[in-house]
């Protein structure tokens, strides 16, 4: 629930920090790595809280839902605003802290498409972390510039060098290491800066906000280390001498100039670099990831977070340095550019929507270009429909601060939206633009869902369609065999978490059915079929005939599919047609559905064209086997005829539907299960009865290996199987093992099994 702070002081009457001078980011990792206990020193070093909030005490700033607070972990990303002050100078800095569970995934691929920079929090004993690699891919996929911070230093078992090496391994990133934490486990103390050949320690007393900084070659002096027992014991627990230290930062330097052709002449030629050069080498690269930096510290012991601070100012982008925003002029369907420039256009997107029971809904936007005004209007180009913003709110997690106007770069949120979604541009309404929408993973999970009473009924269809429009990865449909409501989203916790809100914030009281999976449907053989629809009355007749080839596609996984670019479509509708002039082609993202139209002499008219595919992507979301939708196929529409006077829309509509049903039949339909990547982590005295209960679930053993004292095995397992294997794992291990999971891919279903699921489907016995 928000509370308000009206009058507060607003910094932004009129631009007070500079286009440069403002940074956005999103601080991301794996569910408990320490990512809002990060965010919440950051708040407290920088001024915004007065005190440090507790994840595990339930008093987290950013952590201000109530289902946050009562399972210590984020559920919706929260964006707050800080300044840092760096040589003399006050920079913004906007902050999202994004969740690290698989199932709110969502958060964090919407969080990434409007940021420019990402802090990347590890686990000093775990490394890279299943949800690490998914939160990475993210981060790729939109060519965020990132920084990693490796936390918890102070846990038994920390570990810096092995987060490297897996940072390098599982990521295939270049992290170069600008310090190394002094200590380890419970002597750590603070850290050794490579780049300015200094030592930084903490001073407990003061919550970590004061430290003492003093040359590296102090700890080479006996007399200075003899006179520090707390430095005497960081030193012998890191291991670190003068040689160990010597070595890395060369290490450090020569990564630095291999990656920069501007500094690498002088380097070999001079053997040295000034700190300022090392500096601009070390953004240029990382704003061009070619490099990512790596930091230490414990966030949780106050340790670490200023250097983090620091690190963002001097190596994250400015909206100045990320290229124009690239979106399409909805006149003209021509390409359009918006500088990140006061003087532009405005355009922004709507990247978040949340219900707020005070003042409706609330829409979280980032201004890439031009100056809003609270009160004026603005044009939702995807839409075509004009809005007017009643009011600007800038965000301090469920607080809000009235403003009077936004700048480029900025993001706030906005109050007075109706018909506003997850994705879509606001814009000039003399400069349209449409930008890039952002894709969103399908769910994997269903349960059936029914109101408890009569009173309930009524506020069920309210509550689902506000939570649907808040979150696109949670989807609502009637099952049409049954009549019952069924909920899809990205996992159990997911669903428990929407039906929890659904009781707390609408009173709406609800009965849950079973978990199902949500299976899919493809083919494996190639086929030609037509569909010819003729209907006779006593008038004007109906008449549509195409004919189409049907072929398989290669399976992928979700994001993989949704990274093809242009060209690698182009050469798949090359492949498919064994064609270097395939034709006209469309592609959908979620089905994984090509079509590619090769009609020639005009045997259908151009006009009819459109509604054959309407009818084929119809029949699509209902496959064959057992009603699900079906995924990676193509269609090629060969040939065709028309009726000069019959012929309409709707005959060719409903052609085009018969024609890839009467393909599909010929062509080897198979039903899909999604596969999910499961990591368990597990004691040594365990491994046994672990590793038999995952063989029984139909499991495809990737890997294992020991990390800190304890196994990790990383298997791929059926959804289908998955069930309550919470509950299962703890009575085996005593409550001593965990487990992640996130979704991999889609895999063909057993016969014996896909049988079995057909027949359930079908109502047979």
């Amino acid at each position: 629930m928000a509370t308000e702070t009206k009058g507060a002081t607003q910094e932004i009457m009129g631009r007070v920090f500079k286009l440069e001078d403002t940074r956005n980011i999103g601080i991301m990792a794996h569910i408990d790595a320490g990512k809002t206990t990060s965010t919440e020193r950051i708040l407290f070093y920088t001024g915004v809280t007065y005190k440090i909030g507790s994840v595990d005490e339930g008093t987290a700033t950013m952590d201000w839902m109530e289902q946050e607070r009562e399972r210590g972990i984020t559920i919706t990303s929260a964006a707050t605003t800080a300044s840092w002050d760096r040589f003399g100078k006050k920079y913004r800095v906007n902050i999202i802290d994004t969740p690290g569970h698989v199932d709110f995934t969502v958060e964090v691929e919407r969080s990434l498409r409007v940021l420019d920079g990402a802090v990347c929090v590890f686990d000093s004993v775990a490394g890279v972390q299943p949800q690490s690699e998914t939160v990475w891919r993210q981060a790729d996929k939109y060519r965020v510039p990132r920084i990693c911070f490796v936390n918890k230093m102070d846990r038994m078992g920390a570990d810096f060098d092995h987060v490297i090496r897996t940072i390098r391994q599982r990521l295939g990133a270049h992290p170069v290491p600008l310090q190394f934490p002094l200590g380890r486990e419970d002597n750590f103390i603070g850290i050794i800066d490579f780049l300015e050949e200094k030592v930084i320690v903490w001073l407990e007393e003061t919550l970590g906000a004061k430290f003492e900084e003093f040359p590296v070659e102090k700890l080479w002096d006996k007399a200075f280390v003899d006179s520090r027992p707390d430095v005497a014991a960081a030193l012998k627990g890191s291991a670190i001498d003068k040689k160990f230290y010597d070595e890395h930062r060369g290490k450090m330097v020569d990564y630095i100039a291999e990656h920069d052709d501007e500094v690498i002449d002088k380097y070999l030629t001079e053997g040295t670099l000034s700190l300022e050069e090392m500096r601009r080498s070390v953004r240029k690269s990382t704003l061009n990831l070619k490099i990512v930096p790596v930091l230490a510290g414990s966030a949780f012991k106050n340790k670490g977070i200023q250097p983090l601070l620091d690190a963002v100012v001097d190596y994250l982008p400015s909206p100045t340095d990320v290229p124009p925003v690239e979106g399409t002029d909805p006149n003209t369907d021509e390409v359009a550019l918006r500088r990140a420039s006061d003087d532009q256009p405005f355009a922004a997107l709507a990247f978040k929507i949340m219900s707020d029971p005070f003042v409706g809904h609330v829409t979280y936007i980032r201004v890439y270009s031009g100056v809003l005004k609270s009160g004026s209007y603005v044009l939702n180009s995807g839409k075509g429909s004009r809005e007017r913003i009643s009011r600007l709110l800038q965000m301090h997690a469920n607080k809000r601060e009235e403003i009077d106007e936004i700048y480029a770069g900025d993001i706030c949120a906005c109050v007075g939206l109706k018909s506003v979604n997850t994705g879509d541009t606001l814009c000039d309404e003399e400069k349209p633009i449409i930008l890039e929408n952002i894709d969103f993973p399908a769910p994997v999970i269903s349960v059936a869902i029914e109101p408890k009473t009569k009173a309930d009924q009524d506020k069920l269809g309210v509550a689902l369609q506000r939570l649907a429009q808040e979150d696109p990865t949670f989807r609502v449909s009637t099952e049409p065999d049954t009549g019952q409501t069924l909920i899809s989203g990205m996992g159990e916790l997911h669903l428990e978490i929407i039906v929890d809100r659904m009781l707390r914030e609408y009173s709406v009281q609800a009965n849950v059915g079973r978990p199902q999976v949500a299976y899919r449907e493809t083919i494996r053989k190639k086929a030609i079929a037509e569909g010819k629809y003729i209907k006779q009355t006593g008038g004007k007749g109906q008449y549509g005939h195409c004919k189409i080839e049907l072929h398989p596609i290669p399976s992928s996984s979700h994001e993989n599919m949704k990274e093809m670019s242009t060209d690698d479509i182009d050469a798949l509708a090359k492949e498919v047609t064994g064609s270097s002039n395939p034709g006209k082609w469309k592609f959908d993202k979620e089905h994984r559905f090509l079509f590619i139209d090769k009609i020639i002499g005009g045997s259908i008219p151009r006009e009819f064209i459109a509604p054959v595919e309407a009818g084929i992507r119809e029949a699509l979301d209902n496959g064959i086997l057992a009603g699900f939708p079906t995924v990676d196929v193509a269609v090629v529409l060969i040939d065709g005829s028309y009726h000069d006077v019959d012929s309409n829309e709707m005959a060719f509509k409903i052609a085009g539907s018969m024609a890839y049903k009467e393909a599909c039949a010929r062509a080897k339909a198979v039903l899909l299960e999604p596969i999910m990547k499961v990591e368990v982590v597990v004691p040594e005295e365990y491994m046994a009865p672990v590793f038999g209960d995952l063989n029984a679930r139909r499991s495809a053993i990737q890997g294992t290996e020991n990390r800190a004292g304890v196994n990790v095995i990383r298997v791929e397992v059926p959804l289908a199987q998955m069930f309550g294997y919470a509950t299962d794992l703890r009575s085996r291990t005593q409550g001593r093992a965990t487990f992640t999971m996130h979704f991999s891919h889609y895999a063909e279903l057993p016969a014996a099994l896909a049988e079995e699921v057909i027949k359930k489907q079908r109502g047979e016995k």
